[in-house]
């Protein structure tokens, strides 16, 4: 075989040339282009924890931002809630008072109108007694013909009225 014996001759040869361009490939990418690219990479990672550092901390402030509202939110609420207990309380007060002045003016008119009654009772019991005695004098000089002074049919009206 002829190629078989060619392939001494040409060994050398093609060695040298993988040689040449491996050295060539190596010098030129390795040594040009990959230091370029691994400072891009460098760059973009420190773009990144740069950009994740800033995230960080605006979320922190946003953090610290939203205790600070949850803070005065809740005092403004407790606030409110203090006003609106104590004008709960202004308002008791003054249904009390109104409550309390109301009854007054009741119980004044209630007082009165006992009194009107008392009065009215006592006028209906007198006219009852004189209409009684007036009847029993009548009764007395009907059916016994018997004259009764006015005074003596009081007298016995008002004693059994309060006896009976």
């Amino acid at each position: 075989m002829p190629q078989i014996a060619q392939l001494a001759e040409t060994f050398a040869s093609q060695i040298f040339w993988l040689l040449v361009i491996f050295g060539f490939i190596y010098f030129v990418i390795g040594r040009g282009m990959v230091p370029k690219v691994m400072e891009t990479v460098g760059l973009r990672d420190k773009q990144i924890a740069d950009d994740l550092a800033a995230a960080q901390k605006a979320r922190d402030d946003a953090d610290a931002a939203e205790e600070t509202w949850r803070k005065r939110e809740n005092a403004n609420r407790e606030r409110a809630q203090a006003v609106v207990a104590e004008a709960k309380s202004k308002a008791q007060a003054a249904t009390e008072a109104r409550v309390a002045e109301a009854q007054t003016g009741i119980d004044a008119r209630l007082d009165e109108a006992e009194h009107r009654i008392a009065a009215a009772r006592a006028e209906a019991a007198a006219e009852i007694e004189a209409v009684a005695a007036e009847a029993a004098q009548d009764i007395a000089s009907r059916l016994a013909d018997v004259s009764v002074s006015e005074a003596a049919a009081r007298s016995a009206v008002q004693e059994t009225m309060t006896h009976g």
